[in-house]
């Protein structure tokens, strides 16, 4: 009885409106408060243990690396980059807009950055040169969610964190499933611009190219030191992550010029802002995680599925449905801290590597991004093209679909995905 009033009130207090991070942290509060077996001091003990983890010192790094790549205006050099490569292709500044995320996403490993520091410039400019609002908000918000799949990657993180899965084979799984969707969008997107006439930049010079290259590289290393280190064994997921922001903040202030001493107070602001709100969602869900290993939902699940679930085919169709579900709702961490524990046994006993799972979670929980009522990058977005939510669901909803036909490959030819990652270590899969 209990455990369904529990249930009632998340998800009462989730569609009022209330923070997830909130929710989990009532609701786990409550739960335990109801519950004789398991004493009161559970609960601080549980959020502090579910944050006191050296791989979790990575995602506030990772953040600050993004917003100090935003703050320096290296966005801007990486854009000037992109459009010299797909510029004089039809439709070429929203080409832009995909291949500057894949390069985004190298570096921060937060899609919600990559929206915000790219979206501000790009919607603007797309809309003076003629694109629709709809195009301009879709193809942002759409691409952003790359930022999570290309290494490094956030998510990645914290699932490597949950399963003891490996952050190196993680993210060099993400490589192929991210490129296939940047390339899958700019297809897409080349159809609709010569459809609707957009413009095309001018070919640039290979001198001016050359020299883009020469400008951007310093910027460019920073994703090959990232997932380098870490398949080399030099440093781990936390230490690549602080070396990305020491490297990051080192070529704004000296190479680029872009940044100044004045502006760290705010960067550091704004980082520690952003990591607290993940970073609580994720100690609320730790709580959470007491009083649902109290009703041994994991068991309940593992059973549910052998006894009604006998194909591995179909285990993985109800998993990418119940987290595409989940992920409308809330963001990628507390979602993975919910569930993968309870469906992780189910998916090893199904033949599952853990690597391939984390690969279908985050892929999944990132089309959560950009759909309502979470959808943050789809808000964000929205927001700075002026654009209502409907129609912005509308604009985004080809992107989606691309991001599917791709999870749906990688879900069903693993081998795909696991290119990289076994040219590395053929003994991984």
């Amino acid at each position: 009885m209990i455990g369904f009033a529990l249930l009632a009130l998340f998800l009462i207090l989730m569609f009022i409106g209330i923070p997830i991070a909130f929710v989990i942290g009532i609701v786990a509060l409550l739960g335990i408060l109801n519950i004789p077996y398991i004493p009161e001091v559970t609960i601080p003990v549980k959020m502090l243990n579910g944050i006191d983890s050296f791989v979790l010192l990575a995602v506030p790094l990772f953040i600050l690396a993004a917003n100090l790549m935003n703050h320096g205006k290296i966005s801007q050099k990486l854009i000037d980059l992109s459009l010299t490569i797909v510029g004089p292709i039809r439709g070429g500044l929203a080409h832009a807009n995909i291949l500057v995320s894949m390069m985004f996403a190298g570096v921060s490993g937060a899609a919600q950055a990559d929206t915000a520091g790219v979206g501000k410039i790009l919607i603007p400019n797309m809309k003076e040169k003629g694109y629709d609002k709809e195009t301009a908000v879709g193809v942002t918000a759409a691409s952003s969610t790359i930022g999570v799949i290309i290494p490094p990657s956030i998510p990645m993180i914290i699932y490597a964190g949950l399963t003891n899965a490996s952050v190196g084979a993680l993210f060099l799984a993400g490589i192929v499933p991210g490129v296939l969707i940047g390339l899958g969008m700019m297809l897409f997107v080349l159809f609709i611009s010569i459809k609707r006439g957009y413009p095309k930049y001018a070919r640039s010079s290979f001198k001016k190219f050359i020299k883009l290259v020469y400008e951007t590289l310093p910027a460019l290393l920073t994703p090959i030191i990232i997932v380098g280190g870490i398949i080399s064994g030099f440093f781990t997921a936390t230490e690549a992550a602080a070396v990305a922001s020491l490297y990051t903040l080192l070529i704004s202030m000296f190479i680029y010029k872009t940044l100044k001493v004045k502006d760290l107070p705010k960067i550091l602001v704004d980082t520690l802002s952003l990591s607290s709100l993940s970073l609580f969602a994720l100690a609320a869900a730790s709580a959470l995680g007491e009083l649902m290993s109290y009703f041994q939902l994991a068991t309940m699940a593992q059973e549910f599925f052998v006894n009604n679930v006998g194909e591995k085919w179909i285990f993985i169709i109800i998993i990418i449905a119940f987290f595409l579900f989940i992920g409308t709702f809330m963001d990628a961490i507390p979602a993975m801290i919910l569930f993968v524990p309870v469906i992780l046994p189910t998916a090893l006993q199904f033949g599952i590597d853990p690597v391939h799972l984390g690969l279908i979670v985050v892929i999944t929980l990132a089309i959560g991004l950009v759909t309502p009522p979470y959808g943050l990058c789809l808000l964000l977005a929205a927001k700075i093209g002026d654009l209502s939510i409907e129609r912005s669901m509308k604009a985004v909803m080809p992107y989606i679909l691309i991001v599917l036909i791709v999870l749906m490959f990688v879900a069903f030819f693993p081998s795909v995905a696991f290119y990289i990652p076994k040219l590395f270590n053929p003994q991984l899969f």
